[in-house]
C-alpha cells in the first residue's frame, strides 16, 4: 500500500513538472531566439562590413609591370644570402648540390648597379631541388619600400632553372596594394661570380591586383 502510495505521488509530481516545464519552454523558445537572433545580427554585420572594407568589389583588375634588379650576393663582410643547409656529404645529383640551401635578404634596386637607388628586400629562401640540373626552389617575397608600392609585397613559389636564360616563376598572392594579385616573374641573370656565387638578376614582373 505504502509502495502504491509513493508511486502515486512520485508519478503526480512528475507530472506536475511536466506541464510546468511545458509552460515554460514558449518563453525559453523567445529569450534564445532573441539572443540568437541579436548575435546572428551583430555578427552578420560585422562580416558585411569587414568584407565591403577587404573586398574592394567594385574596383576594376589592373595589369601591372614592374621592373628591377635583384642583388644575391654571398661573400664579403655583409653577405644577403647565407647558406643554411649544406648538401649532403654523400650526394649522388649531378651537381653534387642537391638539398643546399639559403635564406635571404637581397636587394631589389632601380637599376643594374649596386649602388642604385634600393626600393626593396627580396626575403625568403631558396633551395636545390633538382638533383640531375641545377633548378631551384624559390619561396620569397618582394617587400617594396619605396614609391606607390611602399610597404607592399608580392609572393612567390616557383621552380626556377637558374641556368637558362629566362625563367618564368609565379607570383601567387601578396599584400597592400597587391591583395590577390596573381601573375608571373621573368627572371634573367645579367652578372654572375662563378668564385663567389654572388649574381644579379633583372626581373620583369607582371601582376594582375585591384
Amino acid at each position: 500500500t505504502h509502495l502504491r502510495l509513493f508511486s502515486c505521488l512520485t508519478y503526480k509530481r512528475l507530472k506536475r513538472a511536466l506541464i510546468h516545464m511545458a509552460s515554460l519552454l514558449p518563453y525559453c523558445l523567445f529569450i534564445f531566439s532573441l539572443f540568437s537572433t541579436s548575435f546572428h545580427s551583430i555578427n552578420g554585420v560585422f562580416i558585411e562590413q569587414y568584407l565591403s572594407e577587404a573586398i574592394p568589389m567594385k574596383r576594376t583588375e589592373k595589369m601591372s609591370h614592374l621592373h628591377f634588379y635583384f642583388h644575391d650576393i654571398l661573400s664579403g663582410k655583409n653577405p644577403t644570402a647565407v647558406k643554411i643547409i649544406n648538401e649532403p656529404p654523400n650526394s649522388k645529383s649531378s651537381s653534387g648540390l642537391f638539398g643546399r640551401t639559403y635564406i635571404m635578404d637581397d636587394a631589389l634596386t632601380e637599376g643594374q648597379e649596386p649602388t642604385s637607388k634600393v626600393v626593396g628586400r627580396a626575403q625568403g629562401f631558396y633551395s636545390i631541388a633538382a638533383q640531375n640540373d641545377v633548378a631551384l626552389l624559390m619561396v620569397l617575397n618582394f617587400v617594396f619600400t619605396e614609391g606607390k608600392y611602399n610597404g607592399s609585397s608580392l609572393s612567390i613559389l616557383g621552380r626556377n632553372p637558374v641556368l637558362n636564360d629566362v625563367r618564368e616563376m609565379p607570383i601567387v598572392g601578396g599584400s597592400g596594394l597587391f591583395r590577390f594579385a596573381r601573375g608571373y616573374a621573368l627572371a634573367h641573370t645579367v652578372w654572375f661570380e662563378a668564385k663567389s656565387g654572388d649574381a644579379i638578376v633583372e626581373y620583369n614582373v607582371f601582376v594582375l591586383h585591384y
